[in-house]
Parts: C-alpha cells; sequence; structure tokens
C-alpha cells in the first residue's frame, strides 16, 4: 500500500499536487482541512466546535484531528493507499498516525515536502482567495497560518527524515513540472 504525507506551508500546491496523484496512482486523498471545513459545512457537531479554532487560524487540538483521521481510514478498507494533505502537523500527531498504521500492518512509505518561500506563498494565496472566498485566506489569517507552519509544523520534518522518508521538491515552477518531480520520487519508492 502506497501511504504519502505531501508537505508544505498554506498556499505550495498541496491540494493542486495531490488531485493530480490521486488521479494517477488511484490513492485515497484525505485533506484536514476539507473535512473539517465539510464538517462545519454541514455543522455537525465537529464542525461547531472546531469553526472558531480554524477561523482564528489556530490548529485544532490533535486529539479531534486524530480521532477525525482514523475514522476516515476505517471508512476507507479498500483504498490502495491514502494521501495525507496537511496532517500531521505536529511531532505528536505523526507518533500517533504511525502507531495507528503499524496496528493496521501498514506505514508511512514516505514524505514529500513540496518547498515553496514566504512570498511566493502570499501571492498564491492572495489569488486564492480572491477565487474562493475562503475564511481561512483572509490576510491576517494567513499570516498566522504562515507562521504556525515554520514555527510548529515544519519541525515534523526532521521526525521523518530520521526515518529515511523525507524528501524535497521544488514547489515553485509550472503545475505539470512540479508533478513530474513529486511523479518521479513516488516511481522512485516501488524501485
Amino acid at each position: 500500500m502506497l501511504n504519502l504525507v505531501l508537505f508544505g506551508p498554506p498556499g505550495a500546491g498541496k491540494g493542486t499536487q495531490s488531485a493530480k496523484l490521486i488521479e494517477k496512482y488511484g490513492l485515497h486523498h484525505i485533506s484536514t482541512g476539507d473535512m473539517f471545513r465539510g464538517h462545519i459545512k454541514n455543522q455537525t457537531p465537529l464542525g461547531q466546535e472546531v469553526s472558531q479554532i480554524i477561523a482564528d487560524g489556530n490548529l485544532v487540538p490533535d486529539s479531534i484531528t486524530i480521532a477525525m483521521l482514523e475514522e476516515e481510514l476505517k471508512s476507507n478498507p479498500d483504498a490502495k493507499g491514502f494521501i495525507f494533505d496537511g496532517f500531521p502537523r505536529t511531532v505528536a500527531q505523526a507518533e500517533a498516525l504511525d502507531k495507528f498504521l503499524e496496528d493496521n500492518n501498514q506505514s508511512i512509505t514516505g514524505v514529500i515536502a513540496l518547498d515553496v518561500d514566504e512570498q511566493e506563498l502570499t501571492q498564491r494565496i492572495a489569488k486564492r482567495q480572491e477565487i474562493s472566498g475562503r475564511a481561512d485566506d483572509a490576510a491576517d489569517k494567513l499570516k498566522k497560518r504562515i507562521e504556525e507552519y515554520f514555527g510548529k509544523t515544519i519541525h515534523v520534518l526532521p521526525y521523518y527524515e530520521a526515518q529515511g522518508k523525507l524528501s524535497k521538491v521544488n514547489g515553485i515552477g509550472e503545475i505539470e513540472g512540479i508533478f513530474g518531480d513529486l511523479s518521479q520520487v513516488i516511481d522512485n519508492y516501488s524501485k
């Protein structure tokens, strides 16, 4: 089973590239952001609980995120593999994901970090905000999310690097070129 973590700051292109990778490799996409937005839109109890947390640009507590993620994994037993987009964001989440997968005779195949500088991120998210109107793309919240990534989330990378599972791909350039680079990394996992 191919289990990938696509890693990068807000606006790095994780969602765009995930869609292309899902189509090519037949993976099930797990985006914690999409799951949270779905719960918020459907006004589920979980959605009501996390709505303000996300609107403020903060991370949802690990316990809620992990429980929701495990539920999603269990509900897709026939998947060829998973692509995790926006998760894990903390070492505790990475450890919990490893433990859950291990308990189910699986593991993370690889972690691919999309490298994009802050100036490019700001431009991309400003453009995305114009198109989508997503509340979490507002300038003040964006700054907080980027600071959260570079201050906290990026510390997950050494965890996977120590396991020999980390690859980095330049996330600036044409979408197809970045996709080609990602595909090359993924194809090397099966060699």
